[in-house]
Protein backbone atom coordinates (compact mmCIF):
# COMPACT_ATOMS: atom_id res chain seq x y z
CA UNK A 1 0.00 0.00 0.00
CA UNK A 2 1.49 3.36 -1.01
CA UNK A 3 2.12 6.13 1.32
CA UNK A 4 -0.94 7.91 -0.15
CA UNK A 5 -3.36 5.17 0.42
CA UNK A 6 -2.47 4.47 3.89
CA UNK A 7 -2.96 8.06 4.73
CA UNK A 8 -6.37 8.02 3.12
CA UNK A 9 -7.39 4.72 5.27
CA UNK A 10 -6.65 6.86 8.24
CA UNK A 11 -8.89 9.68 7.30
CA UNK A 12 -11.73 7.34 7.00
CA UNK A 13 -10.48 5.45 10.08
CA UNK A 14 -10.31 8.95 11.95
CA UNK A 15 -13.58 10.24 9.91
CA UNK A 16 -16.22 7.04 11.23
CA UNK A 17 -14.59 7.26 14.78
CA UNK A 18 -15.61 10.70 15.26
CA UNK A 19 -19.23 9.66 13.65
CA UNK A 20 -19.11 7.22 16.26
CA UNK A 21 -18.18 9.57 19.00
CA UNK A 22 -21.06 11.95 18.01
CA UNK A 23 -23.94 9.46 17.67
CA UNK A 24 -22.76 7.87 21.42
CA UNK A 25 -23.06 11.62 22.83
CA UNK A 26 -26.68 12.04 20.89
CA UNK A 27 -28.30 8.50 22.04
CA UNK A 28 -26.47 9.20 25.76
CA UNK A 29 -28.72 11.97 26.11
CA UNK A 30 -31.64 11.53 28.82
CA UNK A 31 -34.64 11.00 27.25
CA UNK A 32 -36.89 11.87 30.14
CA UNK A 33 -37.89 14.61 32.22
CA UNK A 34 -36.07 15.63 35.53
CA UNK A 35 -38.09 16.78 37.98
CA UNK A 36 -35.54 18.98 39.70
CA UNK A 37 -37.54 22.22 39.27
CA UNK A 38 -40.33 21.74 40.71
CA UNK A 39 -42.30 20.15 37.79
CA UNK A 40 -43.56 16.35 36.34
CA UNK A 41 -43.27 14.99 33.08
CA UNK A 42 -46.60 12.77 32.32
CA UNK A 43 -47.19 10.20 29.05
CA UNK A 44 -49.54 12.74 28.14
CA UNK A 45 -49.08 16.77 27.68
CA UNK A 46 -50.04 17.42 31.19
CA UNK A 47 -47.09 19.07 33.71
CA UNK A 48 -47.44 19.73 37.49
CA UNK A 49 -46.33 22.65 38.67
CA UNK A 50 -44.47 25.71 36.64
CA UNK A 51 -42.47 25.87 33.58
CA UNK A 52 -40.18 28.51 34.51
CA UNK A 53 -40.22 28.12 38.47
CA UNK A 54 -38.44 30.90 39.96
CA UNK A 55 -38.90 33.73 36.87
CA UNK A 56 -41.12 36.55 37.73
CA UNK A 57 -43.60 38.12 35.54
CA UNK A 58 -41.03 40.54 34.05
CA UNK A 59 -41.49 44.32 34.92
CA UNK A 60 -39.78 47.73 33.94
CA UNK A 61 -37.13 48.82 37.05
CA UNK A 62 -35.31 51.59 35.14
CA UNK A 63 -32.52 52.17 33.50
CA UNK A 64 -30.69 52.02 37.44
CA UNK A 65 -31.80 48.41 38.13
CA UNK A 66 -28.84 46.07 38.11
CA UNK A 67 -31.65 42.94 37.83
CA UNK A 68 -31.47 40.75 34.64
CA UNK A 69 -34.90 39.53 35.00
CA UNK A 70 -36.62 43.44 34.62
CA UNK A 71 -36.29 45.63 32.20
CA UNK A 72 -34.38 48.84 31.75
CA UNK A 73 -35.70 51.01 29.05
CA UNK A 74 -38.86 49.16 27.92
CA UNK A 75 -41.41 50.58 29.78
CA UNK A 76 -44.55 49.49 27.77
CA UNK A 77 -47.36 52.28 28.87
CA UNK A 78 -44.45 55.15 28.05
CA UNK A 79 -45.60 57.61 25.43
CA UNK A 80 -42.86 58.37 22.84
CA UNK A 81 -43.65 60.87 19.95
CA UNK A 82 -47.48 60.10 20.70
CA UNK A 83 -47.75 56.53 20.49
CA UNK A 84 -47.06 53.63 23.70
CA UNK A 85 -43.60 52.00 23.43
CA UNK A 86 -45.72 48.84 23.37
CA UNK A 87 -47.27 49.99 20.00
CA UNK A 88 -44.13 50.83 17.92
CA UNK A 89 -42.68 47.73 18.98
CA UNK A 90 -44.93 45.10 18.79
CA UNK A 91 -42.58 42.41 20.03
CA UNK A 92 -43.43 38.75 18.93
CA UNK A 93 -41.83 35.31 20.62
CA UNK A 94 -41.04 33.10 18.35
CA UNK A 95 -41.52 29.92 18.91
CA UNK A 96 -39.03 27.60 17.01
CA UNK A 97 -35.88 29.37 18.33
CA UNK A 98 -37.05 30.12 21.91
CA UNK A 99 -38.75 26.54 22.27
CA UNK A 100 -37.66 23.56 19.55
CA UNK A 101 -33.55 24.92 19.38
CA UNK A 102 -31.63 22.45 20.46
CA UNK A 103 -28.10 24.44 20.55
CA UNK A 104 -26.72 21.66 17.66
CA UNK A 105 -24.89 22.88 14.57
CA UNK A 106 -22.94 20.86 12.04
CA UNK A 107 -20.05 20.50 14.14
CA UNK A 108 -21.93 18.90 17.81
CA UNK A 109 -24.64 17.62 18.92
CA UNK A 110 -27.36 19.46 21.13
CA UNK A 111 -26.82 21.62 24.40
CA UNK A 112 -30.53 22.39 25.85
CA UNK A 113 -32.39 20.17 27.54
CA UNK A 114 -35.25 21.47 28.70
CA UNK A 115 -36.58 20.17 31.80
CA UNK A 116 -40.32 19.66 30.06
CA UNK A 117 -38.83 17.70 27.00
CA UNK A 118 -39.37 14.33 26.77
CA UNK A 119 -37.38 13.31 23.79
CA UNK A 120 -40.48 13.03 21.44
CA UNK A 121 -41.69 14.94 18.93
CA UNK A 122 -45.29 13.12 19.92
CA UNK A 123 -48.63 15.46 20.13
CA UNK A 124 -48.22 14.83 23.90
CA UNK A 125 -45.13 16.79 23.69
CA UNK A 126 -46.08 19.23 21.16
CA UNK A 127 -49.45 20.62 23.62
CA UNK A 128 -46.64 20.74 26.54
CA UNK A 129 -44.13 22.83 24.60
CA UNK A 130 -47.27 25.18 23.63
CA UNK A 131 -48.25 25.23 27.44
CA UNK A 132 -44.54 26.51 27.97
CA UNK A 133 -44.71 28.78 25.23
CA UNK A 134 -47.95 30.45 26.65
CA UNK A 135 -45.87 30.16 30.10
CA UNK A 136 -43.32 32.49 28.55
CA UNK A 137 -45.12 34.95 26.94
CA UNK A 138 -46.85 35.54 29.51
CA UNK A 139 -44.32 36.29 32.03
CA UNK A 140 -42.25 38.34 29.49
CA UNK A 141 -45.36 40.40 28.89
CA UNK A 142 -45.68 40.17 25.62
CA UNK A 143 -48.96 39.48 23.48
CA UNK A 144 -47.60 38.56 20.22
CA UNK A 145 -46.20 34.89 19.30
CA UNK A 146 -45.19 33.64 15.70
CA UNK A 147 -44.74 29.81 14.56
CA UNK A 148 -44.21 27.25 11.89
CA UNK A 149 -46.64 24.48 11.51
CA UNK A 150 -44.04 22.06 11.65
CA UNK A 151 -42.92 23.21 14.53
CA UNK A 152 -45.66 23.86 16.88
CA UNK A 153 -47.12 19.81 15.60
CA UNK A 154 -45.01 16.74 14.13
CA UNK A 155 -45.49 16.27 10.40
CA UNK A 156 -47.31 12.70 9.72
CA UNK A 157 -47.08 9.91 7.29
CA UNK A 158 -49.98 11.89 5.19
CA UNK A 159 -50.85 14.69 4.36
CA UNK A 160 -54.59 14.14 5.94
CA UNK A 161 -52.38 12.99 9.27
CA UNK A 162 -50.19 16.30 9.71
CA UNK A 163 -53.08 18.43 9.00
CA UNK A 164 -54.95 16.86 11.87
CA UNK A 165 -51.73 16.80 14.21
CA UNK A 166 -51.65 20.62 13.85
CA UNK A 167 -55.47 21.01 14.49
CA UNK A 168 -54.94 19.32 17.65
CA UNK A 169 -51.81 21.42 18.94
CA UNK A 170 -53.59 24.97 17.04
CA UNK A 171 -57.34 24.31 19.36
CA UNK A 172 -54.83 24.03 22.40
CA UNK A 173 -53.04 27.57 21.45
CA UNK A 174 -56.51 28.74 20.72
CA UNK A 175 -57.54 27.75 24.30
CA UNK A 176 -54.32 29.21 25.45
CA UNK A 177 -54.30 32.72 23.89
CA UNK A 178 -57.47 33.65 25.29
CA UNK A 179 -58.77 37.39 24.41
CA UNK A 180 -55.36 39.08 24.35
CA UNK A 181 -52.64 37.05 23.00
CA UNK A 182 -52.60 36.26 19.28
CA UNK A 183 -50.10 35.50 16.64
CA UNK A 184 -47.91 38.54 15.11
CA UNK A 185 -47.64 35.83 11.85
CA UNK A 186 -47.65 32.26 11.20
CA UNK A 187 -45.58 30.14 8.04
CA UNK A 188 -45.09 26.98 6.34
CA UNK A 189 -42.08 24.94 7.17
CA UNK A 190 -40.81 24.84 3.32
CA UNK A 191 -37.69 23.55 4.21
CA UNK A 192 -36.75 21.09 6.16
CA UNK A 193 -38.32 17.75 4.67
CA UNK A 194 -36.55 16.13 2.02
CA UNK A 195 -39.69 16.67 -0.37
CA UNK A 196 -38.60 20.04 -0.09
CA UNK A 197 -34.67 20.20 -1.26
CA UNK A 198 -35.40 21.46 -4.65
CA UNK A 199 -37.78 24.00 -3.44
CA UNK A 200 -40.91 24.02 -2.95
CA UNK A 201 -42.96 26.75 -5.31
CA UNK A 202 -39.71 26.36 -7.23
CA UNK A 203 -39.39 22.53 -7.51
CA UNK A 204 -38.64 20.60 -10.80
CA UNK A 205 -41.06 18.00 -9.49
CA UNK A 206 -44.92 19.20 -9.64
CA UNK A 207 -46.01 16.88 -6.95
CA UNK A 208 -43.54 18.80 -4.23
CA UNK A 209 -44.78 21.97 -6.18
CA UNK A 210 -48.98 20.52 -5.07
CA UNK A 211 -48.00 19.35 -1.66
CA UNK A 212 -46.18 22.99 -0.84
CA UNK A 213 -49.47 25.02 -1.91
CA UNK A 214 -51.39 22.32 -0.05
CA UNK A 215 -49.34 23.23 3.35
CA UNK A 216 -49.18 26.67 2.82
CA UNK A 217 -53.11 26.52 2.41
CA UNK A 218 -53.40 24.61 6.39
CA UNK A 219 -50.93 26.64 7.63
CA UNK A 220 -53.05 29.68 6.36
CA UNK A 221 -56.10 28.31 7.59
CA UNK A 222 -54.82 27.66 11.10
CA UNK A 223 -53.28 31.45 11.50
CA UNK A 224 -56.42 33.28 10.39
CA UNK A 225 -58.01 30.95 13.14
CA UNK A 226 -55.79 32.00 15.63
CA UNK A 227 -56.64 35.81 15.10
CA UNK A 228 -53.03 35.95 13.24
CA UNK A 229 -52.13 39.27 12.22
CA UNK A 230 -49.70 38.30 8.66
CA UNK A 231 -48.38 35.57 7.10
CA UNK A 232 -44.81 35.05 6.23
CA UNK A 233 -43.22 33.16 2.72
CA UNK A 234 -39.65 32.52 3.98
CA UNK A 235 -38.49 30.77 0.90
CA UNK A 236 -34.96 28.98 2.44
CA UNK A 237 -35.17 26.64 -0.75
CA UNK A 238 -36.69 28.51 -3.31
CA UNK A 239 -33.37 29.24 -5.43
CA UNK A 240 -31.11 26.97 -6.74
CA UNK A 241 -27.37 25.60 -6.32
CA UNK A 242 -25.95 25.71 -10.17
CA UNK A 243 -27.65 27.70 -13.10
CA UNK A 244 -26.04 24.61 -15.55
CA UNK A 245 -29.20 22.28 -14.38
CA UNK A 246 -31.56 25.19 -13.42
CA UNK A 247 -34.49 26.71 -16.19
CA UNK A 248 -34.71 29.90 -13.75
CA UNK A 249 -37.23 32.05 -16.25
CA UNK A 250 -39.68 28.85 -15.31
CA UNK A 251 -38.76 29.01 -11.93
CA UNK A 252 -39.55 32.24 -11.22
CA UNK A 253 -42.92 32.05 -13.36
CA UNK A 254 -43.88 29.47 -11.01
CA UNK A 255 -42.94 31.04 -7.64
CA UNK A 256 -45.29 33.77 -9.28
CA UNK A 257 -47.77 31.33 -9.82
CA UNK A 258 -47.79 30.07 -6.92
CA UNK A 259 -48.25 33.52 -4.88
CA UNK A 260 -51.33 34.24 -6.91
CA UNK A 261 -52.72 31.29 -6.06
CA UNK A 262 -51.46 32.12 -1.77
CA UNK A 263 -53.10 36.04 -2.84
CA UNK A 264 -56.90 34.32 -4.14
CA UNK A 265 -56.88 31.99 -0.91
CA UNK A 266 -56.75 34.78 1.58
CA UNK A 267 -59.22 36.41 0.01
CA UNK A 268 -61.48 33.33 -0.57
CA UNK A 269 -61.14 32.26 3.71
CA UNK A 270 -61.49 35.94 4.41
CA UNK A 271 -58.33 36.04 5.92
CA UNK A 272 -57.49 40.62 6.06
CA UNK A 273 -53.66 39.61 7.05
CA UNK A 274 -50.77 41.16 5.14
CA UNK A 275 -48.80 38.72 3.54
CA UNK A 276 -45.32 39.04 3.65
CA UNK A 277 -42.23 37.84 2.07
CA UNK A 278 -39.06 37.73 4.14
CA UNK A 279 -36.16 38.47 1.73
CA UNK A 280 -32.72 36.11 1.92
CA UNK A 281 -29.41 36.24 -0.30
CA UNK A 282 -28.52 32.18 0.38
CA UNK A 283 -28.06 29.57 2.64
CA UNK A 284 -29.03 27.03 2.24
CA UNK A 285 -29.11 27.28 -1.33
CA UNK A 286 -26.45 29.44 -3.13
CA UNK A 287 -28.88 31.80 -4.45
CA UNK A 288 -32.03 32.46 -2.96
CA UNK A 289 -34.53 34.46 -5.47
CA UNK A 290 -35.59 37.07 -2.86
CA UNK A 291 -32.10 38.06 -2.24
CA UNK A 292 -33.11 41.24 -0.99
CA UNK A 293 -35.65 43.81 -0.42
CA UNK A 294 -34.70 45.63 -3.94
CA UNK A 295 -34.56 42.27 -5.53
CA UNK A 296 -38.05 41.10 -3.87
CA UNK A 297 -39.58 44.76 -4.90
CA UNK A 298 -38.21 44.36 -8.75
CA UNK A 299 -39.97 40.82 -8.38
CA UNK A 300 -43.54 41.83 -7.06
CA UNK A 301 -43.41 44.74 -9.61
CA UNK A 302 -43.05 42.59 -12.61
CA UNK A 303 -45.21 40.23 -11.67
CA UNK A 304 -48.38 42.50 -10.74
CA UNK A 305 -47.80 41.23 -7.01
CA UNK A 306 -47.07 45.07 -5.23
CA UNK A 307 -50.05 45.93 -3.70
CA UNK A 308 -50.81 42.07 -2.39
CA UNK A 309 -47.27 41.72 -0.32
CA UNK A 310 -44.79 43.70 2.18
CA UNK A 311 -41.98 42.60 3.47
CA UNK A 312 -40.47 41.28 6.57
CA UNK A 313 -36.96 41.83 6.89
CA UNK A 314 -34.42 40.38 9.00
CA UNK A 315 -31.17 42.26 9.71
CA UNK A 316 -28.95 39.20 9.59
CA UNK A 317 -30.42 38.23 6.14
CA UNK A 318 -29.73 42.04 5.06
CA UNK A 319 -26.25 42.19 6.02
CA UNK A 320 -25.93 38.57 4.22
CA UNK A 321 -26.66 40.69 1.10
CA UNK A 322 -23.82 43.16 1.76
CA UNK A 323 -25.72 45.36 2.63
CA UNK A 324 -27.01 47.19 6.69
CA UNK A 325 -30.18 46.37 8.25
CA UNK A 326 -30.66 50.24 8.08
CA UNK A 327 -30.16 50.00 3.85
CA UNK A 328 -32.56 47.08 3.41
CA UNK A 329 -35.52 48.59 5.71
CA UNK A 330 -35.02 52.24 3.80
CA UNK A 331 -35.51 50.29 0.67
CA UNK A 332 -38.96 48.85 1.56
CA UNK A 333 -39.74 51.86 3.25
CA UNK A 334 -39.59 53.91 0.29
CA UNK A 335 -41.48 51.50 -2.05
CA UNK A 336 -43.89 51.22 0.42
CA UNK A 337 -43.46 47.67 1.11
CA UNK A 338 -41.83 47.73 5.12
CA UNK A 339 -44.07 45.32 6.94
CA UNK A 340 -42.30 43.50 9.66
CA UNK A 341 -38.65 42.75 11.11
CA UNK A 342 -37.03 39.71 12.47
CA UNK A 343 -35.12 41.56 15.54
CA UNK A 344 -31.94 39.87 14.60
CA UNK A 345 -28.35 40.58 14.02
CA UNK A 346 -25.38 38.89 12.89
CA UNK A 347 -21.50 38.58 13.69
CA UNK A 348 -19.48 40.77 11.41
CA UNK A 349 -16.54 38.28 11.62
CA UNK A 350 -18.92 35.11 10.81
CA UNK A 351 -20.01 34.42 7.26
CA UNK A 352 -23.41 32.83 8.28
CA UNK A 353 -26.77 33.31 9.69
CA UNK A 354 -25.80 33.30 13.38
CA UNK A 355 -29.57 34.44 14.24
CA UNK A 356 -27.80 36.77 17.55
CA UNK A 357 -30.49 38.66 19.46
CA UNK A 358 -29.49 42.53 18.60
CA UNK A 359 -27.55 44.19 21.25
CA UNK A 360 -25.87 47.09 19.20
CA UNK A 361 -27.31 50.69 20.24
CA UNK A 362 -26.19 52.09 17.24
CA UNK A 363 -28.09 49.35 14.89
CA UNK A 364 -31.33 49.49 16.86
CA UNK A 365 -31.29 53.39 16.81
CA UNK A 366 -31.03 53.29 12.83
CA UNK A 367 -33.71 50.59 12.74
CA UNK A 368 -36.15 52.68 14.87
CA UNK A 369 -35.52 55.71 12.30
CA UNK A 370 -36.88 53.79 9.89
CA UNK A 371 -39.73 52.67 12.14
CA UNK A 372 -40.59 55.97 12.50
CA UNK A 373 -40.60 57.05 9.27
CA UNK A 374 -42.57 54.37 8.50
CA UNK A 375 -45.63 55.71 11.07
CA UNK A 376 -44.82 52.27 12.87
CA UNK A 377 -44.91 47.90 11.67
CA UNK A 378 -48.95 47.77 12.62
CA UNK A 379 -50.04 45.32 11.87
CA UNK A 380 -46.62 44.21 11.72
CA UNK A 381 -44.42 44.16 14.25
CA UNK A 382 -40.36 43.23 15.72
CA UNK A 383 -40.76 38.70 16.11
CA UNK A 384 -37.31 37.75 17.73
CA UNK A 385 -36.08 35.77 15.12
CA UNK A 386 -32.98 34.90 17.00
CA UNK A 387 -31.51 32.03 19.33
CA UNK A 388 -29.05 31.45 22.35
CA UNK A 389 -25.71 30.26 21.80
CA UNK A 390 -25.09 27.22 21.96
CA UNK A 391 -23.07 27.77 24.97
CA UNK A 392 -26.18 29.15 26.84
CA UNK A 393 -28.10 26.38 28.61
CA UNK A 394 -29.82 27.81 31.58
CA UNK A 395 -33.82 28.66 31.33
CA UNK A 396 -33.44 31.70 32.70
CA UNK A 397 -30.90 32.53 29.67
CA UNK A 398 -34.36 32.57 27.27
CA UNK A 399 -35.42 35.39 29.43
CA UNK A 400 -32.31 37.23 29.62
CA UNK A 401 -31.64 36.71 25.69
CA UNK A 402 -35.75 38.47 25.22
CA UNK A 403 -35.14 41.04 27.99
CA UNK A 404 -31.50 42.18 25.92
CA UNK A 405 -33.08 42.18 22.84
CA UNK A 406 -36.56 44.28 24.20
CA UNK A 407 -34.29 46.64 26.36
CA UNK A 408 -31.95 47.19 23.05
CA UNK A 409 -34.76 48.22 20.91
CA UNK A 410 -36.57 50.17 23.15
CA UNK A 411 -33.35 52.00 24.16
CA UNK A 412 -33.15 52.48 20.25
CA UNK A 413 -36.70 53.85 20.16
CA UNK A 414 -35.54 56.77 22.50
CA UNK A 415 -32.67 57.57 20.79
CA UNK A 416 -34.42 57.78 17.39
CA UNK A 417 -37.26 60.17 19.31
CA UNK A 418 -34.65 62.46 20.76
CA UNK A 419 -32.74 62.90 17.04
CA UNK A 420 -36.08 63.67 15.81
CA UNK A 421 -36.89 65.96 18.14
CA UNK A 422 -33.88 67.58 18.52
CA UNK A 423 -34.09 68.03 14.24
CA UNK A 424 -30.44 68.79 13.84
CA UNK A 425 -29.45 65.82 11.43
CA UNK A 426 -32.40 66.14 9.31
CA UNK A 427 -31.56 69.79 8.64
CA UNK A 428 -28.46 68.97 8.10
CA UNK A 429 -29.97 66.59 5.30
CA UNK A 430 -32.32 69.34 4.43
CA UNK A 431 -29.35 71.56 3.86
CA UNK A 432 -27.21 69.29 1.41
CA UNK A 433 -30.32 69.12 -1.06
CA UNK A 434 -31.62 72.79 -0.51
CA UNK A 435 -30.09 73.71 -4.08
CA UNK A 436 -33.48 71.39 -5.34
CA UNK A 437 -35.29 73.99 -2.94
CA UNK A 438 -36.17 76.25 -6.13
CA UNK A 439 -38.03 77.27 -8.94
CA UNK A 440 -35.30 74.90 -11.41
CA UNK A 441 -35.13 72.32 -8.44
CA UNK A 442 -38.80 71.66 -8.36
CA UNK A 443 -39.00 71.35 -11.91
CA UNK A 444 -36.68 68.94 -12.06
CA UNK A 445 -38.29 67.03 -9.47
CA UNK A 446 -41.79 67.00 -11.06
CA UNK A 447 -40.22 65.84 -14.71
CA UNK A 448 -40.89 69.15 -16.19
CA UNK A 449 -36.95 69.72 -16.77
CA UNK A 450 -35.74 68.41 -19.86
CA UNK A 451 -32.15 67.97 -21.28
CA UNK A 452 -32.05 71.35 -23.53
CA UNK A 453 -33.32 73.67 -20.39
CA UNK A 454 -30.47 72.17 -18.24
CA UNK A 455 -28.11 72.59 -20.83
CA UNK A 456 -28.73 76.00 -21.47
CA UNK A 457 -28.70 76.89 -17.73
CA UNK A 458 -25.07 75.02 -17.37
CA UNK A 459 -23.87 77.05 -19.78
CA UNK A 460 -25.08 79.98 -17.92
CA UNK A 461 -23.79 79.20 -14.45
CA UNK A 462 -20.80 77.50 -15.11
CA UNK A 463 -18.54 75.24 -13.05
CA UNK A 464 -20.74 74.25 -10.49
CA UNK A 465 -19.77 74.98 -6.69
CA UNK A 466 -19.95 71.21 -4.61
CA UNK A 467 -20.58 71.65 -0.89
CA UNK A 468 -19.43 69.37 1.97
CA UNK A 469 -21.27 66.23 2.62
CA UNK A 470 -20.90 66.84 6.35
CA UNK A 471 -20.66 62.86 6.91
CA UNK A 472 -18.68 63.13 10.11
CA UNK A 473 -20.77 65.96 11.55
CA UNK A 474 -23.84 63.73 10.53
CA UNK A 475 -21.82 60.84 12.45
CA UNK A 476 -20.97 62.80 15.41
CA UNK A 477 -25.08 64.19 16.12
CA UNK A 478 -25.76 60.70 15.65
CA UNK A 479 -23.95 59.22 18.24
CA UNK A 480 -24.47 61.93 20.44
CA UNK A 481 -28.38 60.82 21.06
CA UNK A 482 -27.29 57.05 21.75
Amino acid sequence: MTLEKKNMAGRILLLLLCMNVVSFIVNAVPQTCPADLGGKCAEDDDWEGEFFPGIPKIKYEGTSSKNPLAYKWYNAEEEILGKKMKDWLRFSVAFWHTFRGTGADPFGAPTKYWPWEDGTNSIAMAKRRMRANFEFINKLGVDRWCFHDRDIAPDGKTLEEANANLDEVVALAKELQGDKIRPLWGTAQLFMHPRYMHGGATSSEVGVYAYAAAQVKKAMEVTHYLGGENYVFWGGREGYQSLLNTDMERELDHLARFLEGAVAYKKKIGFNGTLLIEPKPQEPTKHQYDWDAATTANFLRKYGLLGEFKLNIECNHATLSGHSCHHDLETARINGLLGNIDANTGDPQIGWDTDQFMTDIGEATMVMLSVIRNGGLAPGGFNFDAKLRRESTDVEDLYIAHISGMDTLARGLRNAAKLIEDGSLAELVRKRYSSFDTEIGAEIEAGKADFEMLEKLAKEWGEPKVASAKQELAEMIFQSAL
